[in-house]
């Protein structure tokens, strides 16, 4: 089976910081499967490192005030045609990632505050029929119809 993961997952230094995080569970899933590794935020134009964004409403916005919504939607749209290209059936994202973030994200304070809601990369798969995990259920996206926790935002 072919599943989308967030390159930083992988190890990829492409978090708004410059880091990548090479999680056991995602590299466990190699074993068995076909992964593809994207970074949303870079698909759609933003540099690495950035400075760190969140989700207000339907808008993405840096600490510093900048609206980057055009950018986590262009990468969004990037990431899908990757999975549709590659007939993915699930994507194991980034946690709490304002792009990849599923069922939870930060609430656009930048004070580490968690509420319930999706990421714009994770709303759109999620809105395409792909099942969203977080790093957190990453094996359970490598089973067959695994048992997955739908993750639209209220």
């Amino acid at each position: 089976m072919y599943i989308l993961v967030s390159a930083c997952l992988l190890g990829t230094p492409c978090r708004y910081n410059g880091k990548g995080v090479l999680d056991p569970a995602v590299q466990a899933l190699m074993r068995e499967h076909q992964l593809v590794p994207v970074c949303p935020e870079i698909l759609g134009g933003l540099p690495t490192p950035r400075t760190p964004a969140e989700r207000i409403g339907d808008r993405v916005m840096t600490r510093d005030g900048t609206d980057v919504t055009a950018a986590y939607e262009r990468g969004a749209e990037e990431a899908l045609r990757l999975a549709r290209l590659f007939g993915c059936q699930a994507a194991v994202l980034k946690e709490r990632s304002p792009s990849c973030g599923a069922g939870q994200i930060y609430d656009g304070t930048f004070a580490g505050r968690l509420i319930p809601g999706n990421g714009v990369c994770a709303q759109r798969l999620l809105d395409a029929g792909i099942k969203v995990y977080g790093e957190s259920q990453a094996l359970e996206a490598g089973r067959p119809g695994g048992s997955h926790k739908e993750k639209d935002a209220p």
